[in-house]
């Protein structure tokens, strides 16, 4: 029983250890929020209601975080200009209508930038998806910024064509140039899911950064493969939620990759126990 006791307390203090020093690597991290869907139709655990949308963005502003854009962070992190205090970066993904209708309205009230990832190929397309005169609308507003979730949101790591890997990266890349005359500079992976190729091409084909969608704060070191922390709704505790996973991001970051490896390695019992909000 004894050598049980003092087994156990080694332990925790191995796991206590481990999570301090990944704390201590994640509290430099600076938060690049994942949004996908905001409407009051819609109820799945990706979209969040209008009113919550802005709720969270009410909140950034009282609690003084400073929205920046992604050109402002890697700048920063280029050594072009100094990260301002509380720095925060809001993106969306997929390039919904509602983007346009629901989003830009918040984001203009309250001076707040984003960018927004689109499917290049389902612009103008369906009548779900923002038009090329949105995205032109929106981009002349300073506030917003157009960048590339794909030309048609296939899964990258199934894609071994080189062609069509291609195509998927720098083809929406030179159609948001073509349509919207800037540089498209930044890139989202579909569903977070990525290989060493796709970086690789990413870099190639000229974009600054690439975004994931693993839960985690971003680093100067990690351009291509930026973690961000998605944003949850369906739910009526948003708002608490929220709060939990950015202030407390450098706590559960560490835990929440504890829990993806114990996972993996089939221990899904013992991960259970772990509790991320």
């Amino acid at each position: 029983m004894k050598k049980l006791l003092i087994g156990a307390i080694v332990f925790i203090i191995i796991c206590v250890a481990l999570i301090f020093r990944l704390f201590q690597n994640e509290s430099n991290g600076v938060p690049i929020l994942a949004y996908h869907q905001v409407n009051d139709v819609d109820k799945n655990e990706s979209t969040l209601t209008v009113e919550q949308f802005e709720a969270q963005i009410k909140y950034l502003v009282d609690e003084k975080y400073n929205i920046i854009s992604l050109d402002e962070l890697l700048d920063a992190w280029e050594g072009k200009s100094s990260l301002p205090s509380k720095p925060i970066v809001i993106t969306f993904d997929d390039g919904h209508l509602e983007n346009y209708k629901n989003v830009f309205p918040i984001l203009q009230k309250y001076n707040a930038k984003a960018t927004f990832f689109v499917v290049t190929d389902n612009v103008n397309l369906f009548p779900n998806y923002i038009n090329w005169e949105q995205a032109r609308e929106m981009q002349a507003s300073g506030l917003v910024d157009i960048e590339s979730n794909t030309l048609s949101h296939k899964n990258l790591t199934k894609i071994y064509s080189r062609d069509k890997l291609w195509d998927q990266i720098y083809g929406s890349k030179q159609a948001i140039e073509w349509y919207l005359k800037k540089p498209a500079k930044f890139i989202s992976y579909p569903e977070g899911k990525y290989t060493i190729d796709v970086e690789d091409m990413s870099k190639e084909v000229g974009y600054r950064a690439a975004m994931i969608s693993e839960y985690g704060l971003a680093h100067a070191e990690d351009k291509y493969v930026l973690d961000r922390i998605p944003v949850v709704g369906a739910n009526s505790h948003t708002l608490l939620r929220f709060q939990a996973r950015l202030k407390c991001a450098p706590i559960f970051v560490p835990l929440s990759r504890m829990k993806n490896r114990l996972i993996a390695d089939g221990n899904e019992a013992v991960a259970s126990l772990i509790l991320i909000p």
